[in-house]
């Protein structure tokens, strides 16, 4: 492959006060992938890492709406590559395996490549982390019908076409499951590469929490299995709706045979709104799969106005 057929690949670092650890990040990362640029976008940090990341030899932006989904959307906004490497600045991710998830990308042509954490280091990841991952990773694959096997690794390698037809919702941790829906909806190629997960360098700390991110996820798991799966959403309310209904109808519909009067108008009252309202949500399923179904072929056009890596 000659120089003028080498892609463009962006490093993508979002950071927010990693003034310990964004220096050797970036050198990392310049090593193993020299041909490459080097972003870092602060969110703005409190600490000097714009002056050690720009030290370090990184392009360095700013984005100033606070939460890493804001910066994710900026960053595939503003940078114009063929490859994309994203990773945290905190050095917890392996530099040494971008290369080889690189060229999978292009070997195989796909449009994400997942860095699936092995983490030697019992600093490096919590274990109520890695079980909440795993119960997520479940419910995603439970819901959408398959999985990564960490679906909320943000080192990630990503085609041009799939960054530039992403449209970026989030605003903060729960972005990688977005990206995860993103690619599994639009039955994306991808692949995963095991990579180490290291322990943080002295001096820098974890900005997710725990409880708080942890149901920020939940929350947009929900939120988009309903955009997304909204005849099972809704239908599943109805069916729900529905079957409590049939349950209050039994004595009624038993007391009417015997006696023929209805005595109880409340209950009967409440098991006919209950009936409507799961009628509804049946046809209001329905109307939304139509609507979801065109938002879908227009993300998948704007994917398919790119083409394929390692076709350059």
């Amino acid at each position: 492959m000659t120089d003028q057929q080498q892609p463009r690949i962006a490093v993508l670092l979002p950071c927010y006060n990693e003034e310990a650890a964004i220096a050797q990040t970036v050198a990392g990362f310049r090593a193993v992938l020299p041909t490459a640029t080097v972003y870092v976008y602060d969110n703005n940090s409190r600490d000097r890492t714009v002056e050690v990341a720009r030290g370090a030899g990184s392009v360095v932006r700013t984005e100033r709406q606070q939460g890493k989904g804001h910066v994710v959307r900026r960053m595939f906004a503003d940078i114009d590559a063929d490859v994309y490497v994203m990773a945290d600045g905190d050095l917890t991710y392996d530099p040494a395996a971008a290369p080889l998830m690189v060229e999978q990308l292009l070997t195989e042509q796909l449009d994400m490549v997942v860095g699936t954490r092995q983490h030697e280091a019992k600093e490096a990841y919590r274990g109520g982390h890695v079980l909440g991952n795993r119960l997520f990773t479940g419910i995603l694959a439970g819901l959408f019908g398959r999985s990564f096997s960490d679906i909320f690794s943000g080192y990630r390698v990503f085609s041009r076409r799939f960054v530039k037809s992403f449209p970026v919702l989030s605003s903060g941790f729960e972005i990688e499951t977005e990206m995860s829906v993103h690619a599994l909806e639009l039955r994306m190629p991808v692949g995963e590469v095991t990579s180490r997960y290291l322990a943080r360098p002295e001096g820098s700390a974890s900005k997710l929490s725990t409880f708080r991110d942890g149901w920020r996820i939940l929350s947009t798991i929900a939120t988009l299995y309903r955009i997304e799966r909204p005849v099972l959403f809704f239908g599943g309310i109805g069916a729900a709706l529905l079957v409590a209904a049939l349950v209050l109808s039994v004595p009624l519909v038993l007391t009417y045979i015997d006696t023929g009067l209805v005595p109880r108008f409340p209950t009967a009252i409440l098991v006919t709104g209950l009936a409507i309202i799961a009628t509804l949500c049946f046809f209001a399923g329905l109307i939304l799969a139509t609507v979801t179904r065109g938002r879908r072929e227009v993300r998948r056009l704007a994917y398919l106005a790119y083409p394929a890596p390692g076709g350059l």
